[in-house]
């Protein structure tokens, strides 16, 4: 996918969602444009989604003497300025203490794997899991919610759960979203019912991440007998 310069906040967004969007690591996304933790952004704020070009070089030649006759003092700007109105944050700021790493993961729905990961398609990098109308969608490890929403191109109804600062992982097509964005949630918890929303039949799509690139989750989820 091809990114361009700079991407402008939207209403419901998160860092972590648009990071997710570009396939991007959403602590570089915040380094690029000088975001500390919690990740706070605000709607019509424009993200650099790229690194900054390098610092153009200073001419260390020496400026040219001044003119015999001193410019005239410009007038002073007496007009008052209006105090900005403040912005309201797109989604509740990040305060939740992450492990260092994921001990262990579960499956989030008990199916037969429609379509394997494959790290060359053009489109949505997880594995497809089948299942039924209203089934039960769990949290595959705990974490805190950082999107809940319909707002990505290609994924209906989804979460994305952070786990920890490297690991995120995310559950797409749902019927029903039964958590919101900051809600700390437990392995196993519930997070939604499947559904077919942003596609034609009813399935999960299960994505893990680890710092934004995509990852094969049958590396991380236990054998299934």
């Amino acid at each position: 996918m091809d990114r361009p310069s700079y991407h402008s906040v939207e209403r419901g967004e998160s860092l972590y969602s648009i990071a997710w969007k570009y396939g991007l690591d959403y602590q570089q996304l915040a380094r690029w444009n000088g975001i500390a933790s919690p990740y706070t952004i605000y709607v019509n704020q424009r993200l650099r989604l790229h690194p900054t070009a390098p610092a153009a070089r200073v001419d260390s030649r020496p400026a040219p003497a001044p003119a015999s006759r001193p410019a005239p003092a410009p007038e002073r700007d007496i007009r008052v300025r209006s105090t900005p109105a403040p912005r309201a944050p797109t989604t509740a700021p990040d305060r939740y203490s992450y492990p260092d790493r994921v001990s262990t993961w579960r499956w989030p729905v008990q199916g037969r794997i429609l379509r394997p990961f494959d790290p060359n398609s053009p489109g949505k990098k997880g594995i497809t899991i089948s299942g039924e109308k209203g089934e039960k969608i769990r949290a595959a490890a705990a974490g805190r919610i950082v999107y809940s929403g319909s707002g990505l191109v290609g994924y209906g109804r989804l979460i994305i759960v952070k786990h920890s600062e490297d690991y995120l992982s995310a559950y797409g097509h749902n019927d029903k979203l039964l958590v919101s964005e900051g809600d700390v949630v437990k392995a196993g918890q519930v997070l939604a019912l499947m559904g077919s929303s942003g596609t034609n039949r009813t399935q999960l799509h299960f994505e893990i991440r680890r710092k934004g690139k995509p990852v094969d989750p049958l590396h991380y989820l236990p054998r299934r007998k």
